[in-house]
């Protein structure tokens, strides 16, 4: 399902258009798998429905969380899994909560450049895509000591990484990814989450080169390769849900953006196959 919100961006917006940018990329995709012999396409387990995009209220930023909420709650109380395509970040927060009503306190695996583990800044303005997850702990939706995130970096994040480490999130920086690799990397993740995982994958955790179109780049990041890898690895674990968040067309190059997004997806459900 498409959420075409971009209204909570403190930067760049146009990741309203990052669903309709993601399904025309998909258009590249077929029906197999690269290692045919070792698993079955996706199609052939899974029943797998083009939801649509859910209705948004531009400019109000509340109402449309609320609204978004709703509208996924039946979704999880009928055990099905979403494939949440963003929109800003702050998509995650109304899929968490319907998605914890559900599942209980859950673990995060979450691939950003950003920890989004910052307060509100005022009563007044409590939500924006940097918010997601303080307000997700606050809410007990999600457990830091089971949670992980992955891809850290840039000048922005250094003013909130040591609060995220604080909270109980296993933060694993890209400097850090660097250096120990994918293997370790996965091992670390199934090791951690323990819980019901929603993963939440801001496209920028992958470095500019490989995916510019997005509102808040950073450099030094994930290549393309090595975040295909990570979905891979997410298999075997008690997957609930799963978005990618923040593909913003307009400053894409030659769609490469919205492709890796859509690979991206398709690699998600082949580990779901894989478990069905």
């Amino acid at each position: 399902m498409g959420v075409p919100m971009d209204m909570a961006t403190l930067y760049r917006s146009g990741a309203r258009f990052g669903p309709r940018a993601i399904r025309d990329a998909s258009g590249q995709l077929r029906p197999h798998h690269w290692e045919a012999d070792k698993l079955e396409p996706p199609f052939d387990r899974l029943r797998v429905v083009d939801y649509g995009d859910l209705d948004v209220y531009p400019g109000y930023i509340e109402q449309s969380v609320e609204h978004i909420q709703a509208e996924m709650k039946p979704i999880f109380e009928r055990s099905v899994f979403p494939v949440v395509l963003g929109g800003d970040h702050s998509t995650t927060l109304p899929a968490l909560r319907a998605a914890a009503a559900v599942h209980g306190t859950m673990s995060l695996v979450h691939f950003d450049a950003h920890p989004d583990f910052w307060p509100p800044f005022s009563p007044e303005r409590p939500i924006h895509h940097g918010t997601v997850f303080h307000h997700a702990v606050n809410e007990g939706l999600i457990d830091p000591a089971s949670s992980v995130q992955i891809g850290i970096r840039g000048s922005i994040s250094a003013g909130i990484v040591n609060e995220c480490r604080a909270a109980g999130f296993h933060v694993i920086t890209a400097d850090e990814f660097s250096h120990q690799g994918v293997r370790a990397t996965v091992e670390a993740v199934q090791r951690v989450a323990s819980l019901p995982v929603y993963v939440s994958l801001d496209i920028d955790c992958v470095d500019p080169g490989f995916a510019p179109g997005t509102g808040t780049p950073e450099v030094a990041g994930l290549t393309s390769r090595e975040i295909v890898e990570l979905v891979r690895g997410l298999r075997g674990l008690p997957l609930a849900a799963f978005d990618v968040v923040e593909v913003a067309p307009a400053y894409d190059s030659a769609e490469i953006t919205a492709l890796l997004a859509a690979n991206l997806v398709y690699e998600l459900l082949l580990v779901l196959a894989a478990q069905a």
